[in-house]
């Protein structure tokens, strides 16, 4: 009897705790609130695509806590935090296992026999040959080093005429393409970046930000007298706050304006060549209140690229990362301010190792990891197959999505797209008119009409050919008949 009851109590306790474990799981709170947009500007729940996988203070590695950290850049298995506050630049390594530690505290450079210190450093960007370049923004340069942490060279202040004498150089990003053009976007510069040679010679200005007016300030300042004219702010273009290099080796770049550039893709001439073929351009949040006292449009503060030309981009207003594809479209939105797993309080910097996103929050001192979930794994390989060609492999992946998310519309889209390559029209078209997506649909539909019309060309020649005859052809016989009666 009493084994019978010790029996009893260990599956009670099993099943109890069977029972919380369910209740926790099937109840908890998901780990970041994450959504999209449909046709008609309503969010729409979906489930999480990244989840936070870890967090990186100064204080867990026994180096004290970031200060104020503004830059951030990755590297394969390196990641540079530009601590600011601290002057100083820490280097994390990180194994297979996801293990991290402190690799490099670069705080100093012997610049000429002596050694300098930095001075609020913004940024840093370390070339595919191991070359670093570090925005020391205070001291008015830009450092080159070798890969051995030797100092070759600096960029200061330019001589040029298109630069004031009393301009004060304040890099703050900076980039280096393929042939070693380095690009730098400096505070107070709304000519677009600054561009460098191989050398460190001033090139000129690449890329200058486009002009935006509002209708009602244009036709104020036509009404309004001299004097007023001239304290009104000038129709200039607005500068950059951050910029990234792609894989092929284009530049996009953010600014804050929240407008519908916020963020472009410029080419070796400074065109942008950015896709936005979505429902709403890539400008982040495209509905908005005034919840908590947070008011206004998104405003991107940084941008990473991420494979298959997709770009990932980080809002300082609301602290939301919002990831778009190769066409403009939003695949997901997540993240948000406050304190709470995944929330950030002041964003300032945005990178990616493979699939992984780093979120830096100056505020926190924190860098935040993120890692695709299994619904996240899904979208990305999704659009991977319908990059590599195999589009029959995208749209049954892009099923196994909406068995997840049926309200997912870049999954119709996705399935659409896939059969619009396969040359299944009608389907493409079916899927596309589900969604709205006209401009698909219109494309679609365009390649369905020549189809249809090219196999139905006989049928069309032969109703043509008897619209012409067939009058000539009753009237003949009728005037023949006619004929032989009266005969």
């Amino acid at each position: 009897m009493r084994n019978k009851k010790i029996k009893l109590s260990i599956i009670l306790c099993i099943m109890f705790a069977w029972s919380a474990w369910f209740a926790v799981n099937l109840f908890a709170e998901p780990t970041n609130y994450t959504y999209n947009y449909d046709y008609w500007n309503e969010q729409v729940e979906s489930p999480d695509a990244y989840r936070v996988s870890a967090y990186l203070l100064g204080s867990q590695f026994g180096i004290g806590n970031f200060v104020d950290p503004q830059g951030l850049f990755v590297r394969d298995n390196r990641i540079y935090i530009c601590d600011s506050g601290n002057n100083r630049i820490v280097v994390f390594s990180t194994d297979n296992r996801g293990n991290y530690a402190v690799s490099e505290i670069i705080d100093h450079l012997v610049i000429n026999g002596a050694e300098e210190t930095f001075n609020y450093p913004s940024d840093i960007y370390e070339t595919l040959s191991g070359h670093l370049y570090i925005c020391d923004t205070n001291n008015n340069r830009v450092l080159h080093i070798d890969a051995q942490g030797n100092y070759l060279d600096m960029i200061t202040k330019p001589v040029d005429q298109s630069i004031d004498a009393g301009f004060v150089f304040l890099p703050v990003k900076a980039v280096v393409d393929s042939a070693n053009r380095i690009y730098i976007q400096a505070k107070n510069v709304n000519k677009g970046l600054m561009e460098f040679d191989n050398r460190g010679e001033f090139i000129g200005y690449m890329g200058a930000n486009r002009v935006q007016v509002k209708i009602v300030d244009y036709i104020w300042k036509l009404l309004s007298s001299q004097a007023q004219r001239a304290q009104m702010d000038l129709f200039v273009p607005t500068e950059y706050n951050n910029l990234a290099l792609d894989n092929e080796g284009f530049i996009y770049v953010t600014n804050s304006t929240g407008q519908t550039y916020a963020v472009r893709r410029l080419n070796p001439m400074g065109q942008d060549i950015l896709l936005r073929n979505g429902y709403k351009d890539p400008v982040g949040d495209v509905v908005f209140g005034n919840a908590g006292g947070i008011q206004g449009p998104s405003k991107f503060i940084d941008v990473t690229a991420l494979a298959n030309e997709s770009y990932a981009c980080f809002d300082r207003t609301r602290g939301r990362i919002f990831v778009y594809d190769f066409q403009g479209n939003l695949l997901y939105a997540f993240g948000g301010v406050g304190n709470r797993e995944g929330y950030f309080m002041l964003p300032v910097a945005l990178d990616s190792m493979g699939d992984s996103l780093f979120a830096l929050d100056s505020r926190t001192a924190t860098l935040t990891r993120f890692d695709l979930t299994e619904y996240g794994l899904l979208v990305r390989d999704a659009l991977n197959e319908y990059k590599l060609g195999r589009y029959e492999e995208s749209a049954a992946i892009w099923q196994e999505v909406l068995k997840r998310n049926g309200n997912y519309d870049m999954a119709y889209i996705g399935i659409g797209r896939a059969a619009l390559r396969q040359g299944k029209y009608e389907e493409a078209m079916e899927y596309y008119r589900l969604k709205y997506y006209d401009e698909g649909y219109g494309k679609a539909f365009q390649y369905y009409r020549k189809e249809w019309v090219e196999a139905n060309l006989w049928w069309m020649m032969l109703v043509i050919v008897l619209l012409i005859i067939g009058p000539w052809a009753v009237k003949t016989i009728i005037r023949v008949r006619k004929e032989i009666i009266e005969a």
